[in-house]
């Protein structure tokens, strides 16, 4: 088998070299980046690798079996026909395709089967970051319940802009120029991530309304978001009200979210105990805390989610797609 690794030296792409190592993936390694990086050495399962420039005829000599892509839209949108006409099945970080029809947008512990059966030579994609720390906790909550409503809203990680972001976080805190964000982020909060549409929603809360509709297979669920940019460097924080068909068990919800897969029930407040970036900061699995009935109206409640959002919220979902398919 071998696994081509799409923009490997990028933030993305050296988390999902390391989480590969980590699940143990055996297979036969291809790290393909831009011109600039061609010729680097990289350590990937205790063995050097070689940084092949991605480009047409240098995919068509390795023929993959699999690419992870993690190198940005246009990336995606330029080189995915030369990957899936030699019958490579991608697994895409961007959001070029979610919101194509024919291609499935996967969170394994919510909707693997929407990958069951899957043919060769065909695009997945990886969801938003911000999506996959929010329906992990909402899928057990919605077969039980019945969702009706749900309201986000996010206090994301500098990271989750890549690398420039976490290098204006580091200028920030040492008092020099920005170059990714437009006003300061240190000792700030900036509500605007992506770019601004006719409607008012930046492209960011766009992605998590259509996305958590997609995935969790309710188009017609009614969703709102509102996405902030925070001084945290990693680590993707989001309070989350819903309002369900049926009246809520808070105990029955906290059992639920307790059993579910891939959440960590983080929640005693009596004991100051409730999700943190500097908990989830590393792992894998979404922390839920903060979890109360909303008393302002009928079978509402709150709570509030914390993960890593470089890993679970893209390098681990891509590589658990990834083993869903071998």
């Amino acid at each position: 088998m071998k696994i081509a690794v799409v923009g490997a030296t990028g933030l993305v792409g050296r988390m999902i070299m390391q989480v590969l190592e980590e699940h143990a993936i055996k297979a036969e390694f291809f790290l393909f980046a831009s011109q600039r990086s061609a010729g680097k050495k990289m350590i990937l399962m205790g063995r050097e690798h070689t940084i092949i420039e991605l480009e047409r005829s240098n995919v068509e000599k390795v023929k993959p079996d699999f690419a992870l892509f993690c190198a940005g839209g246009d990336i995606s949108r330029k080189y995915a026909d030369i990957f899936t006409k030699l019958g490579c099945t991608i697994i895409d970080n961007s959001s070029a395709f979610r919101c194509e029809t024919n291609v499935p947008l996967v969170v394994p512990e919510v909707n693997p089967e929407d990958v069951k059966g899957i043919k060769k030579g065909i695009i997945i994609a990886n969801p938003n970051c911000s999506t996959i720390g929010s329906v992990v906790a909402l899928k057990p909550l919605d077969d039980a319940y019945g969702l009706k409503r749900v309201i986000y809203t996010t206090y994301q990680a500098v990271s989750g802009a890549g690398q420039e972001g976490i290098n204006d976080y580091h200028a920030g805190l040492r008092g020099e120029q920005l170059k990714k964000f437009p006003y300061p982020i240190i000792n700030n909060l900036i509500p605007h991530i992506d770019t601004f549409l006719d409607n008012g929603n930046t492209k960011e809360e766009e992605k998590m309304i259509f996305e958590t509709r997609k995935i969790l297979h309710k188009p017609n669920l009614a969703v709102t978001a509102t996405c902030c940019r925070v001084p945290i460097e990693n680590c993707h924080s989001i309070a989350i009200n819903i309002e369900f068909e049926k009246k809520p068990d808070i105990t029955h919800i906290k059992k639920l979210l307790a059993n579910a897969p891939g959440v960590v029930l983080w929640d005693e407040p009596a004991a100051n105990k409730y999700p943190m970036p500097f908990i989830a900061n590393g792992k894998d699995e979404v922390f839920v805390g903060r979890v109360r009935i909303d008393e302002s109206r009928p079978n509402c409640i709150n709570l509030f989610t914390v993960s890593d959002n470089v890993r679970k919220g893209a390098a681990t979902n891509a590589v658990q797609i990834l083993k869903l398919l071998i």
